[in-house]
């Protein structure tokens, strides 16, 4: 079989090498080892079942009028195989007269049933086999093809297949029942072909079967080449004996280590895939899931990922758990500025783009038979985002992961302090911390790299540290989408044609969202340039200006967007390394630079090659509440205090030759003390409750976020542990909380 036995074998090879960690011992490298070579193992013995050659067949799913018998030929003839189609060579010599025929003569849930029986009938090997529209719609002969099969999803835009069938002359299909339209049974047939798919070839608009004959076998040889798309450190460097081999990750093992064993964080070996414009305008009509489901798929291999588990992922995370059913949508604001809104997910912050699914992810990726704690340092809202994350995962998953949050104790709002502690649950945990996030996060990358620590957690409780904050490619893959959808959503409503520019202004701390951002651009999103808003702790933004990283003589300021009080930007360290032509070597050399110095500067031509794309500013206290008293006075809508910064800068930076999308990072209601201060409300001294109850009185858009009201009401106050800023005392909780979760 293809992915199923493969799912399984993963379970057999993982359970035993993982069983490793239950020995104890010293040599914690050898434990590490052993994990990387379950990993190794799995890989090659999925690559040695995959070949176009031998006895594989090529099975081509879709609807009808997606083109499966004609692009079937042309690869079978590009191949020099056998080409079956189920309709012609199958069915109608099974029964002795014609596929409509039969319809007619049994109806259509006797047709499907005898149609299973045929194609269970039926064997073959080194085909490319054209499947009817309604195969998939019988499990046992679809599993049937699978043991001995590549199944290939011919996505085509229903807009084409409907056009196509009229051609055809095609009035009635199976399933269709009087009343029924053909789009909406087409629609209805989706979750079967999602079902199946191993690989999917998104087809264009207006595409050729010769072009779409092409993306299948690039799609196959995709599958089959599960070693292609790998993940490298930043601080990685070719060393002097040339024959020692790259130190690369897969995806899964990505995801699961979080940080790089030499303290970068990882990467793609390669760059990311690109769109074509005409990929990208058949999403334009699209749901947010939809375009998640097609760039992530390009993004992750399905040997880490299978295909429509993914999809069954993202579904489950960006379903019923966002207030819009837009989930990002995007709003026109003033003039040429429109309004990215990240704020619609349970804790009310862009957050939860990411972390509703990344552990969906996670869990996937781990082996069974170990536990993981999380650890993750907050600057305000990843806290109750990766806490309400994880608590969403299925029972048995929750037995085997947990999570530890550390935040500044005295440096987020009350609002999100509150609720960070409201968002613990069984498998989670808040540990506010006697310093800053700076702190925090330098304090939690620490503990990673102790490998002696680390090492004894393993030995001692089975136990496997991990990380959910954006140093963690899990959590930052997912923001990608959001950022193209907004675009998308730009040309769908009319504002731009796919093609013309846009500008991004984005509140930046950790640099992760943004980040983000020039990978849409990477697979083909056209922004123009990434603005880069900072609040009073403006250190990226001095060093967007002149190439200079100077924590020296800095101190965090405490202001009233505390998700961007940060110094020390993690993911800067990943756009240097793209800038650098993927030079490790600088990168480790400039970091350690940092740690040791608290600064460094990059080269001229460096500086040159980051201002072309980035633009950077910074807002005053004053300037930020002003914004929020000027634009709701303007427009009715109430900007939180990040959003605020970006549109402060915004104003200032922007050219105004074509659109702006702010992202808006959170919705006000998590800051309504500043608000209030923003808006000249008197009622200060109110409880948390009503302040929330007295700005959702005003009517004003974005509405009242239902999910923070509701965080309002909970009376019982929730405990939470403190503790003293030393990593060492951090260590003392984190193993006290291991032993809790997994006695």
């Amino acid at each position: 079989m293809l992915h199923f036995n493969r799912c399984q074998h993963l379970k057999q090879i993982t359970q035993k090498c993982f069983s490793v960690i239950h020995v104890k011992t010293d040599k914690h490298g050898q434990l590490f080892l052993s994990r990387t070579f379950a990993l190794a193992e799995l890989r090659k013995s999925w690559h040695s079942t995959q070949s176009l050659v031998g006895d594989k067949n090529i099975v081509l799913m879709g609807p009808p009028g997606a083109g499966k018998t004609t692009v079937g030929r042309i690869i079978g003839h590009k191949l020099g195989c056998c080409v079956i189609d189920v309709d012609d060579d199958i069915l109608e010599k099974t029964w002795n007269m014609s596929v409509s025929e039969k319809l007619q003569d049994v109806g259509n849930e006797q047709f499907l049933e005898e149609e299973g029986k045929a194609v269970l009938n039926f064997s073959a090997s080194g085909s490319v086999i054209s499947l009817t529209g309604s195969n998939p719609m019988h499990d046992a002969s679809m599993w049937h093809l699978k043991k001995n099969g590549i199944i290939v999803y011919l996505d085509v835009p229903l807009v084409d297949i409907v056009s196509r069938l009229k051609l055809m002359k095609i009035e009635r299909i199976v399933g269709q029942n009087p009343g029924t339209s053909m789009k909406d049974l087409l629609k209805f047939r989706r979750q079967y072909y999602k079902k199946w798919y191993d690989t999917r070839v998104f087809c264009e608009n207006g595409a050729s079967p010769e072009e779409v004959a092409d993306k299948v076998l690039n799609a196959v040889k995709r599958y089959q080449d599960v070693d292609s798309e790998t993940f490298i450190s930043t601080r990685y460097f070719s060393p002097k004996d040339h024959e020692q081999k790259v130190s690369t990750k897969f995806f899964s093992e990505a995801v699961i280590e979080g940080l790089a064993s030499d303290g970068g964080l990882f990467v793609p070996k390669k760059e990311f895939p690109k769109l074509s414009c005409g990929e990208w305008k058949s999403l334009v009509g699209a749901t947010y899931i939809e375009r998640a489901q097609i760039l992530l798929e390009k993004c992750i291999h399905p040997a880490d990922i299978p295909a429509a588990r993914l999809g069954e992922m993202i579904e489950t995370a960006y379903g019923e758990n966002f207030a819009c059913s837009k989930i990002a949508p995007v709003r026109h604001l003033l003039g040429n500025q429109f309004i990215l809104e990240l704020f619609h997910g349970p804790t009310g912050s862009f957050k939860d783009l990411s972390l509703q699914l990344m552990p969906h992810l996670f869990a996937h990726c781990i082996p069974p038979s170990c536990n993981y704690m999380i650890l993750v340092a907050t600057s305000g809202d990843t806290g109750s985002a990766v806490l309400n994350g994880f608590s969403r995962l299925n029972k048995n998953d929750k037995q085997r992961i947990a999570v530890a949050t550390f935040f500044p104790e005295n440096g987020v709002s009350d609002f999100q302090k509150a609720q960070i502690i409201g968002s613990q649950k069984e498998n989670g945990w808040a540990v506010g911390v006697k310093s800053d996030f700076d702190f925090c996060q330098t304090a939690v990358k620490g503990i990673f790299k102790d490998a002696e620590f680390t090492g004894f957690l393993t030995v001692e409780y089975g136990t496997i540290l991990s990380s959910a904050n954006s140093i963690n490619w899990g959590r930052l893959l997912p923001q990608v989408v959001y950022h193209a959808s907004a675009y998308l959503d730009l040309v769908s409503q009319g504002f731009i044609s796919f093609g013309s520019p846009v500008d991004v202004c984005i509140p930046t701390g950790n640099f992760g969202n943004i980040l983000a951002a020039v990978y849409a651009k990477m697979m083909g999103i056209p922004i123009r340039k990434f603005i880069c808003a900072s609040n009073q702790n403006h250190v990226l933004t001095d060093f967007i200006k002149t190439g200079h990283y100077d924590l020296r003589e800095r101190k965090l300021a405490q202001t009233f967007s505390p998700a961007i009080d940060i110094l020390k930007s993690s993911n800067l360290e990943r756009h240097l390394y793209l800038m650098a032509n993927k030079d490790g070597q600088l990168v480790t050399k400039l970091f350690n630079q940092l740690e040791e110095q608290r600064h460094f500067q990059i080269e001229k031509i460096l500086v040159e090659k980051l201002q072309q794309d980035f633009i950077a500013d910074w807002c005053s206290e004053g300037e930020c509440l002003a914004a929020i008293h000027s634009t709701y006075n303007t427009s009715g809508y109430i900007l939180d205090p990040h959003t605020a910064v970006a549109k402060v800068v915004a104003d200032r930076m922007q050219d105004k030759t074509c659109p702006v999308i702010v992202s808006s990072t959170a919705h006000y209601s998590k800051f309504a003390p500043a608000i209030m201060q923003a808006l000249k409300i008197k009622e200060i001294s109110q409880t948390s409750s009503s302040q929330l109850y007295l700005l959702s009185s005003y009517n004003a858009l974005p509405p009242p976020h239902e999910a923070l009201l509701e965080r309002t009401k909970q009376q019982e106050k929730m405990e939470h542990q403190v503790c003293a800023a030393d990593v060492n005392v951090l260590k003392s909780h984190v193993e006290k909380l291991i032993q809790k979760q997994f006695p």
